[in-house]
């Protein structure tokens, strides 16, 4: 594995343990401030911003304080250059199983999440 799909690898393992935990500032560190989050599942088109989306993930009950075992894991990375790369992966909260193709980027020495756009399915009732 070259060095930049380790840290890539351990941008978004972070990125899962925020959406486990709802820990925002463990999401804040992985995504860009300018980050956007986009999800055109639904009929109207969910778009928001960093300031808007982390008050959403704090105040919901977290997956861990569910007892929701992790269904996370990262299906692929593709480099676009030295600062880009793409990754396709997929988790579940709740009844949700979510594909999410998240861009990133490397500034400031490190990568972050610029674009998170994503989809959802209902995960049938055990």
């Amino acid at each position: 594995m070259s060095d930049a799909h380790a840290e890539i690898t351990q941008v978004v393992t972070e990125y899962f343990d925020g959406l486990h935990f709802s820990d925002s500032r463990r999401l804040a560190r992985v995504f860009h401030p300018m980050a956007h989050y986009v999800c055109p599942t639904e009929e109207t088109l969910v778009h928001r911003t960093m300031p808007e989306y982390f008050p959403i993930v704090d105040a919901r009950p977290s997956p861990a304080s569910r007892g929701e075992p992790r269904h996370d894991r990262i299906v692929s990375i593709t480099l676009g250059g030295p600062a880009l790369a793409f990754v396709h992966a997929e988790c579940a909260i709740g009844p949700k199983f979510f594909t999410d193709f998240l861009t990133l980027i490397r500034t400031d020495d490190r990568w972050q999440i610029i674009s998170k756009v994503f989809h959802f399915d209902l995960r049938p009732s055990a």
